[in-house]
């Protein structure tokens, strides 16, 4: 049986492509080429269904939602708020698996943030 490799993009729409990815680079550091293409570290990621009425994407129009491995959640966290961004005050912590934090992009997707055990 073939079986995929990994993730090989996310495309997300915008009305302001320019803005959004901007946003993304000066935000979270996502250092992608004028291409799109980034070269993100090797890690573990999590594919997981939701179900329909769940609230852990934010909105209800949200079907998808990003997830991103990052090394200091609280620093992160801290640098996306000098920044301005919508920031969830809260964080979550799974023993065994991580913490996590959450910020809504320019766009109003919400984007989970990850610190791995």
């Amino acid at each position: 049986m073939e079986r995929v490799l990994g993730v090989g993009g996310y495309f997300v729409r915008s009305a302001d492509p320019e803005r959004l990815g901007a946003w993304y680079r000066d935000c979270l550091g996502l250092d992608a080429d004028e291409n799109g293409l980034w070269q993100p570290q090797t890690g573990p990621m999590v594919f997981a269904p939701f179900e329909t009425g769940t609230d852990y994407f934010g909105s209800a129009d949200q079907k998808v939602m990003l997830n991103f491995r990052v090394r200091d959640l609280d620093a992160m966290l801290a640098q996306l708020r000098s920044k301005g961004a919508d920031v969830v005050e809260q964080t979550q912590e799974m023993e065994g698996v991580g913490r996590f934090g959450w910020v809504t992009d320019p766009d109003g997707n919400r984007i989970e943030l990850w610190q791995p055990t």
